[in-house]
């Protein structure tokens, strides 16, 4: 056990931009600019609940508006605070940045356990929040865009879209105030999906480099990787599920808050999911090892390491014994500054939470797009493409009549062919599009630098230098 103080994650956030700026020849007077959090709004309001008041906390920080809107979660956890809520903003900022989304980072904080309250309770204390951030313009279409985070999801931003729309009845864009909706509230084809699918995404052009494969020590591809998650909620279940279904990935662990699942010879995942819809953990899951101690699991042998949880999981305690390769950053800072200085020192590759959970944000770019143009993507083109392919068909069936039948179309190429892509399709087209451009101008960087040693630098200097032209083409 180390005496070195552990970093919080505001203090690891703020090392790894010192890390990234002392390479950097910015103005001080801007690199200050872009290191300071512009605003924090923390509110304590009143609900009336099980006949007293009860007063909540929350925050909403802005931390640059380099670009506007800002966009970035509204977390619900018992022990949200100010400089947790400023940290996640500034990461927001860059993660923004280097997926080239039009946005700058915000972030907000309810101080609630949600699993201590009933749904209509959950939905006044919702309302209310989303009343006294809307009230200051700190949820709007074109200024504050929230979306969920840590303990909440669609449910919650539904309310939050509602709560808006009725004290702006004339706003046209209404809708555009959040992200993460339902679908049937103005949401799009793709968004629960989003982190976990932008997660394999990373993996997979990380996997089509042999450089970056060699870094890790690893060889081939991703089929076969021993796998373990961290955390099975919405992003480390999608991850999981989409590795092991479609890339050939073996799920050998999945930690939770009371213990961990493992077997060499890969879990099923949508069979735990379901246990732990259901039971609310894994003890007494039937169909593989349960380990009351989550922790040892983590430093399981393996591949690839997902933690996909909360923040600081891997740090100055555990960090020396972590035997993954590779580990990529699902959550927001699973690896504190400490444990990444152990991490890169042992030559542990770290594919960071900047990049590797974007596809949250780069899919609520896709939303507050389509509710802006009030138009589902591919409703005007797909049956005009479709249309485009049946030519291209027909001529090669005329063709191969007037050849005597000599060949033909495979039943299964002709189907898919002839389907035009609906929205969920160019949603994923787009949010692989976005993981491969953002990854290769880190890959970049990562190999074109001989001061530069991992991907999480790589990853600041890219967005910070993107951060500090927005600025310069404004003047400052």
């Amino acid at each position: 056990m180390t005496n070195v103080k552990e970093p919080s994650f505001r203090e690891s956030v703020d090392l790894m931009f010192n890390r990234a700026v002392s390479l950097m020849d910015l103005p001080p007077g801007l690199e200050e600019k872009i290191r300071v959090c512009n605003s924090t709004y923390t509110v304590r309001f009143g609900v009336r609940l099980r006949g007293k008041m009860q007063t909540f906390t929350g925050y909403r920080s802005v931390h640059s508006e380099h670009m506007e809107p800002v966009k970035g979660g509204i977390r619900y956890a018992a022990n949200v605070h100010q400089d947790e809520v400023e940290a996640l903003a500034a990461l927001m900022t860059y993660k923004c940045a280097l997926v080239e989304t039009p946005f700058g980072g915000s972030k907000g904080g309810l101080r609630i356990d949600p699993r201590q309250y009933e749904e209509h309770e959950l939905e006044l204390i919702t309302r209310r929040f989303a009343y006294e951030l809307a009230k200051r313009d700190l949820i709007h279409p074109s200024q504050n865009v929230p979306a969920p985070d840590m303990g909440t999801g669609e449910r919650e931003m539904a309310w939050i879209a509602d709560q808006y729309a009725r004290m702006n009845t004339t706003d046209i864009n209404a809708r555009a105030c959040v992200t993460g909706k339902p679908l049937n509230a103005g949401g799009i084809a793709g968004r629960v999906e989003a982190t976990g699918r932008g997660v394999q995404y990373a993996l997979r052009e990380f996997f089509r480099d042999p450089r970056d494969i060699e870094k890790a020590g690893l060889s081939g591809g991703l089929d076969g990787k021993r796998v373990i998650v961290q955390g099975l909620g919405n992003v480390g279940y999608h991850a999981a599920k989409f590795l092991a279904q479609e890339d050939g990935a073996k799920i050998i662990g999945i930690i939770e808050r009371d213990g961990a699942l493992f077997d060499t010879g890969g879990l099923d995942v949508e069979a735990v999911h379901e246990w732990l819809s259901k039971h609310g953990g894994v003890a007494g899951f039937p169909n593989a090892a349960v380990h009351a101690e989550g922790a040892a699991v983590l430093e399981a042998e393996c591949d690839i390491l997902i933690p996909a949880a909360l923040e600081g999981v891997i740090n100055l305690e555990n960090a020396a014994r972590i035997s993954a390769p590779l580990i990529i950053e699902a959550a927001n800072g699973p690896v504190t500054a400490g444990a990444d200085d152990i991490l890169r020192r042992k030559g542990t590759v770290i594919i960071p939470d900047m990049y590797a959970n974007a596809g949250g944000v780069t899919v609520s770019y896709f939303e507050w797009v389509k509710n802006l143009s009030h138009i589902r993507f591919g409703r005007m083109q797909r049956r005009q493409e479709e249309a485009r392919h049946q030519l291209v068909v027909d001529e090669l069936e005329r063709l191969s009549d007037s050849l005597g039948k000599t060949w033909s179309l495979t039943p299964d190429f002709k189907q898919k062919y002839l389907r035009g892509a609906d929205e969920l399709e160019l949603v994923r087209s787009g949010l692989d599009d976005t993981m491969r451009i953002a990854y290769q101008s880190m890959r970049e960087v990562w190999h074109g630098r001989s001061d530069v040693e991992d991907l999480r630098t790589a990853a600041y200097l890219v967005a910070i230098d993107r951060v500090a032209s927005s600025y310069r083409a404004k003047g400052l």
